[in-house]
């Protein structure tokens, strides 16, 4: 059975996972959840992601949310060993880092500033601004002290999916990151460097500054978390 990947067009952790796919040569069916729809606040679609979070793969009626766990599962899986998750203890500690790190810090402090606003009723804060120059120096640093290519090694891993896609957003924006070299310089290598899987990115970018420019109609989505901005007709 081919793979299915329940994801959005524009959504970072359904970009990655993307990517690896694609890096893999993994067939795949991309199945588009209509965020601003709903499709994902659905009692079927919890079915496969009681969170009802995106993206979801589905490996012949095997579930799997969290797309960090969907990264580290397919390599696991279909290519035991890849140096996009070797097996080296050490290695493979530093990228789950990245991945814990963009997950639990990076990521969010981004989007809230990025995403959330276009998406939702959130606006963009001079606190909000402090913590993406919070975590963009933690990251610099961490390039620093790791002396690597990548995000994580000298060669790319599934750590840097995750951290391109966040920074993608920053650049979706027109937000200036470039004082910070490290950054900058790895960001652009990949770009330059993987082609095919910066394509991704840059497509999901250009949806997100459409959206930037033209702000969805999320009234039929009834968030129970987010506050839901009113859209003038």
């Amino acid at each position: 059975m081919v793979l299915k990947l329940y994801a959005v067009c524009d959504g970072p952790p359904s970009l990655s996972v993307r990517q690896l796919l694609a890096k893999l040569e993994l067939p795949f069916d991309l199945i588009d959840v209509d965020y601003c729809a709903g499709d994902h606040r659905t009692p079927e679609y919890a079915l496969m992601n009681p969170q009802k979070e995106i993206p979801v793969l589905d490996d012949d009626g095997f579930y799997l949310s969290e797309s960090n766990a969907i990264l580290q599962y397919l390599c696991d899986k279909y290519k035991p060993g890849t140096s996009l998750y070797p097996v080296d203890p050490k290695i493979r500690a530093i990228i789950n880092h990245r991945l814990c790190f963009n997950l639990s810090t990076f990521y969010p402090s981004i989007s809230a500033y990025t995403m959330a606003p276009i998406f939702f009723d959130y606006e963009r804060t001079p606190l909000g601004l402090k913590k993406i120059h919070i975590e963009l120096d933690v990251f610099e640093t961490y390039l620093e002290r790791l002396g690597t290519s990548h995000a994580a090694a000298n060669h790319v891993t599934i750590a840097d999916f995750p951290l391109i896609n966040s920074i993608m957003t920053l650049e979706a924006i027109d937000f200036d990151f470039s004082k910070y070299k490290r950054i900058s310089k790895w960001y652009n290598d990949f770009k330059q460097n993987y082609p095919d899987l910066w394509k991704i990115s840059e497509d999901a970018m250009k949806i997100i500054q459409h959206f930037a420019a033209n702000p969805p109609d999320l009234s039929k989505l009834n968030h129970p978390i987010h506050p839901i901005r009113n859209v003038k007709k």
